[in-house]
């Protein structure tokens, strides 16, 4: 690595000032050590990538894989398994070669552009009834608990053809799963046994009588060969999209939300210009200064980054908000650029294993940020942003909540 041995590694994840800005570590690293030790809540130690080209090298190079299992990968969470990076989930979705091009097509039947389009409708009326809800009990609200929680497990519960009278669990299972620091092993796997459990009788009922959701689709989904998902698969990838279509758009919306509104010309700009509200959501995807501990890849050779080599069983953690901070992929990357295009930012990764589910997010946050401008365009912080607290322990970073008034 480039760091000497003998120099101390640094704790991760690295914390900005507040809970909105980027650590000051990243400006260094990415200068002087682009592959930095870092020691992560488990103990285990990884490398630390920084550099834009760095991270879209690493998540577009098959050489580094998923496969957190292998005995030697570090472990992310503080208990024994090492927490969801490290279990089984992470690999059975496959990850390369023709069975990952296979269950991408599959699951890309339902998620094109066009089709996640035609949920925008439905999306922007439970939006419009949130916010009704909001307005209701008056301010100052908590626009987290209102409206970026209660949204995006609706959407994915829809998608799927779940219950979302059942997003106390999804959320509690979720919490556990994602958690790093402040669960056991035996609360961790219990959660585990009790999402594959609920989501295999899912598939069990589908697979009695069809349904025209995703779930249902998958079930009966055949690719040119002929192949269908095993149950498996079809229950992993249920379980990782209720994980990541949760988890992750509910704190983006928080954080999207609180940097528009920390800057109150951001706002006023929308306001004024509201055909910025796509440019204005991939800043803000940029711009996130805590997105969690990024995305972990396992080094099962020896390889060069940065002109340092890494031997076989080195864990790697790509910090795509580092990279979309790096002055030499982005102009004035500490600016909030509400116009910047383009804006090739790695919040949703890169290469074969990009987010599938992106098209869903960006409608998601595009409809979230024109129904508040339209409805609430009075909307502004009730605390400094200064104040804002961060989610502790968790594998995706987030805000404790975003009070606001109008």
């Amino acid at each position: 690595m480039s760091r000497s041995q003998d120099e101390p590694s640094l704790t991760y994840p690295l914390r900005g000032g507040t809970a909105l800005e980027p650590p000051p570590e990243w400006a260094t690293l990415r200068q002087e050590c682009p592959v930095a030790r870092v020691t992560l809540p488990s103990g285990d130690e990884a490398a630390l990538l920084t550099r834009y080209e760095d991270v879209r090298q690493v998540l577009s190079d098959r050489r580094f894989s998923r496969r957190l299992t292998a005995d030697d990968a570090a472990r992310m969470a503080d208990h024994e398994s090492g927490g969801v990076f490290n279990s089984d989930m992470a690999l059975a979705i496959p990850e390369s070669g023709a069975a990952h091009r296979r269950w991408r097509r599959m699951l890309g039947r339902w998620l094109t552009a066009e089709r996640v389009a035609a949920l925008r409708p439905g999306i922007e009326a439970r939006t419009e009834r949130l916010v009704d809800d909001m307005v209701e009990q008056g301010h100052p609200a908590d626009l987290r608990a209102h409206l970026a929680f209660p949204l995006p497990v609706w959407v994915v519960c829809e998608l799927l053809g779940v219950p979302d009278a059942h997003h106390d669990r999804f959320a509690r299972w979720s919490d556990t799963l994602l958690n790093l620091t402040r669960c056991t092993q035996e609360e961790f796997d219990a959660a585990q046994d009790d999402f594959v459990d609920y989501l295999g009788a899912q598939v069990h009922a589908r697979q009695e009588e069809p349904s025209d959701d995703l779930l249902g689709a998958l079930v009966t989904a055949r690719d040119t060969d002929g192949h269908r998902l095993s149950e498996r698969e079809l229950v992993f990838t249920g379980q990782a999209l209720l994980v990541a279509g949760h988890e992750t758009t509910m704190n983006v919306i928080a954080k999207m939300v609180a940097l528009l509104l920390a800057d109150r010309r951001r706002w006023e700009r929308l306001l004024a210009d509201p055909s910025l509200v796509p440019t204005a959501v991939e800043e803000a995807l940029r711009f996130d200064a805590d997105p969690g501990v990024g995305m972990p890849r396992y080094l099962g050779e020896e390889a060069e980054i940065a002109g340092t080599v890494l031997p076989p069983g080195t864990t790697v953690l790509c910090s795509a908000a580092a990279a979309n901070r790096d002055e030499s992929a982005f102009v004035a990357p500490g600016e909030m650029a509400l116009d910047r295009s383009p804006n090739p930012h790695l919040a949703f990764g890169a290469g074969p294993q990009s987010c599938p589910g992106q098209a869903l997010a960006r409608t998601v946050l595009r409809t979230v940020l024109d129904v508040l401008l339209r409805r609430l365009p009075s909307l502004e912080l009730a605390a400094p942003a200064a104040d804002l607290r961060r989610l502790e322990g968790l594998a995706v970073g987030g805000l404790r909540e975003v009070p606001v008034r109008w």
